[in-house]
């Protein structure tokens, strides 16, 4: 069906970016039009999903051109889904920044650069061609490159350049993958392909082309080609990983998810098999990475990294139960990832720093950090009745239909591990003796310092010249306000986790549009009739 207001989660970002570049000088307003954004957004992503699920498949052909001659916005269950997710997302950690992030930032146009963010990862998961995607990849990577830079950091500036590096490499071979393609299909509409590539069959070039766009979505989601994410996502303000882990990863994961299963779906031997091995790898090389670190945010970049492993294991087993698990397992990783990320960092603006052999005692100072840290592990590991329970279990199950007892297993090894390294920052960060938090800091000259640690005998508490501290002592800390904004995703993994029955019904739709291509190919060509 069309509808116009299909438009609206990437206009109102927008709109409010070109406003708040207009108003640089007033913080104030800047934060108030990014609130109303933000919010008005949630508001669209709500009555959209309502949409989609009682009138189906929602399209906009821009211009009246429609597909596959124009550009087309669609709107199934699963990008309806995730764009409520983001909105949900973009909603906590704006309200979180405007405590943490700095009036440094904010002067050079922090929130114009977070709503264009928005706008191009709300166009990855609406857009109906591949070069709109494109187009909707580098708005989302372009902002990206201003957010992980902004402070200008010396690990900052190291971190970017690698970081814009890697991506012009990536959008290199996403141009040519889409040449190719186009050369040989002569489209680039996503139900349109689906429908030449069925013609022809999933044979010779196409599948050069199919392996050439896994590599291309890969090194976006840092599902086995993640060299780069580490010291990229763990270089920027807590705030600003906070966003790029719920989000960035999920963007090419989505694109992964959407093109295997609508386009390049027939071949579901040596391609799946190698997207199953990919996951496997990732998993395993992230759980490995989680608990060799002993620096808070690398330790959960690495699950980061882990958990993309495991929804693509999810899509791999091409079946039903994988399928949902992959989406419902996404949804629930999108809120957690940005919940520990967050929680982090009240963590390391305490402490003032993220090194874990520099921080104890935190329980007395931050407890309800602590134990929503303690819950989100759970969550991440999948323990009932949380939120990761559900998608986990359903991945196993596809994993066990398919045939994939060994790499199953590895996937539930590789939970455990994810969970030993969250329970690591919570013993090592939260108990042990007390230990000035970095408001506290401010006020000892570095001999006091250096004398309080020698006689406590924690030697290992010395600060590191080589830190840039600067980051994590935050000028106005508040961690109530902090704490608030992160309880709502809190509370949302626990909702989730306790009406897991009822996401499902949404899940389960959204699967079965993957599923079924058919659907997708008669709500877009057929003129949304």
């Amino acid at each position: 069906m069309a509808n116009n207001l299909l438009i609206f989660p990437l206009l109102i970002p927008l709109v409010a970016a070109v406003i708040q570049i207009f108003a640089r000088n007033h913080i104030a307003v800047q934060r108030i039009i990014g609130a109303i954004a933000v919010l008005a957004n949630i508001g669209i992503a709500v009555w959209l999903v309502a949409t989609v699920q009682m009138h189906g498949i929602q399209i906009l052909p821009m211009g009246g051109w429609a597909a596959p001659y124009g550009i087309v916005f669609v709107a199934d269950m699963f990008a309806a889904l995730l764009v409520l997710t983001t909105s949900i997302l973009g909603a906590v950690c704006l309200f979180y920044a405007f405590a943490s992030i700095g009036e440094e930032r904010e002067k050079y146009h922090f929130y114009p650069f977070f709503q264009f963010l928005l706008v191009g990862v709300y166009g990855s998961f609406l857009t109906g061609d591949l070069f709109n995607l494109f187009v909707c990849f580098e708005v989302m990577l372009i902002s990206s490159y201003a957010l992980i830079v902004l402070g200008g950091t010396r690990l900052q500036l190291r971190e970017t350049l690698k970081y814009i590096l890697i991506n012009i490499i990536s959008s290199s071979f996403f141009v040519a993958s889409l040449a190719y393609l186009y050369g040989a299909t002569g489209t680039l509409n996503m139900a349109h392909l689906s429908q030449r590539v069925a013609e022809v069959g999933q044979t010779g070039i196409l599948s050069v082309i199919a392996f050439l766009f896994l590599i291309v979505f890969s090194l976006k989601a840092g599902m086995f080609l993640f060299f780069w994410l580490p010291g990229s996502y763990a270089a920027p303000p807590s705030v600003i990983t906070a966003i790029f882990a719920g989000l960035l990863t999920k963007v090419g994961l989505y694109a992964i998810l959407r093109t295997f299963t609508l386009i390049f779906y027939h071949d579901t031997g040596f391609l799946y098999t190698l997207i199953g091995w990919m996951g496997i790898a990732t998993m395993i090389l992230g759980v490995i990475g989680a608990v060799a670190y002993r620096d808070v945010n690398k330790i959960l970049v690495y699950n980061v990294v882990a958990g993309v492993g495991l929804i693509g294991f999810g899509l791999a087993t091409a079946n039903t139960a994988g399928m949902e698990g992959a989406i419902f397992y996404m949804l629930h990783d999108m809120i957690l990832k940005a919940l520990l990320f967050l929680l982090a960092g009240i963590m390391i603006g305490a402490a003032g720093t993220s090194k874990l052999t520099q921080i104890s005692g935190l329980i007395k100072r931050i407890p309800a950090t602590g134990w929503m840290l303690f819950v989100a592990g759970l969550a991440l590991a999948g323990v009932p009745p949380l939120s990761g329970f559900a998608g986990k279990l359903l991945i196993v199950q596809g994993g066990m239909e398919r045939g994939w007892y060994a790499m199953t297993l590895i996937s539930l090894a590789a939970s455990l591990l994810m969970l030993y390294s969250i329970m690591r920052i919570f013993m090592l960060g939260f108990w042990g003796k007390d230990r000035p938090l970095a408001d506290e800091r401010k006020e000892l000259s570095d001999d006091i310092y250096q004398e309080w640690a020698a006689e406590e005998g924690h030697p290992d508490l010395l600060p590191d010249d080589r830190d840039e501290l600067l980051d994590y002592r935050w000028s106005s800390f508040r961690p109530k306000w902090l704490v608030t904004s992160s309880s709502v995703l809190f509370v949302l993994v626990i909702l989730i986790g306790l009406g897991s029955g009822w996401v499902y019904t949404y899940v389960a739709e959204a699967a079965s549009v993957l599923e079924n291509p058919a659907v997708y190919i008669q709500a877009v060509l057929g003129g949304g009739k």
